[in-house]
């Protein structure tokens, strides 16, 4: 059950927020608008490919590893810490910015990027007054342990500085 509500939510919401929005805001006719970068507009491709397989693979681990979904009315019974959360708090996250990115790169768009630095913005709030807040309620010391050995936005494989208690 948790799969095929897992696979609605990919479909409605975020399939709506990469998919949906995008496509509108990339046909506005604004004249500011167009990014020209030629034949390295195809570049985008790139992060559009690796940010899905991201998304992906951390909803799997969340219906599968977690029992739950990445809705928020029905998130995970465990504390989902392997695959991509060992490197990083929030990866599904990124994964969608990763997808925003390639998109404007590949349909030229400054308004695709705007819409990106918004959702950015948006997660951000989302996860400091919502969700962490949330998780430590829920799984307390063992997610105050994990937010303290795995940086939240920046992965650990680019951030080697170590922390000290």
């Amino acid at each position: 059950m948790a799969a095929i509500k897992t696979l609605v939510f990919i479909v409605v919401v975020t399939g709506f927020a990469i998919v949906v929005i995008p496509i509108f805001l990339a046909g506005l006719p604004l004249p500011w608008s167009a990014l020209k970068l030629g034949i390295f507009r195809f570049t985008g491709i790139i992060p559009i490919i690796a940010g899905s397989f991201l998304y992906l693979w951390c909803a799997f681990d969340f219906t599968f590893t977690g029992k739950g979904t990445p809705v928020p009315i029905d998130p995970p019974k465990k504390l989902v810490v392997n695959g991509a959360y060992r490197f990083v708090r929030n990866p599904m996250y990124i994964g969608i910015m990763m997808i925003l990115i390639g998109e404007s790169v590949l349909f030229e768009s400054a308004v695709l990027l705007l819409y990106g630095i918004a959702c950015f913005a948006g997660f951000c709030l989302f996860v400091g007054f919502y969700e962490e807040p949330v998780l430590k309620r829920k799984f307390n010391r063992s997610y105050i342990d994990y937010c303290h050995n795995v940086p939240g936005w920046i992965p650990k494989i680019f951030n080697k500085k170590k922390r000290q208690d």
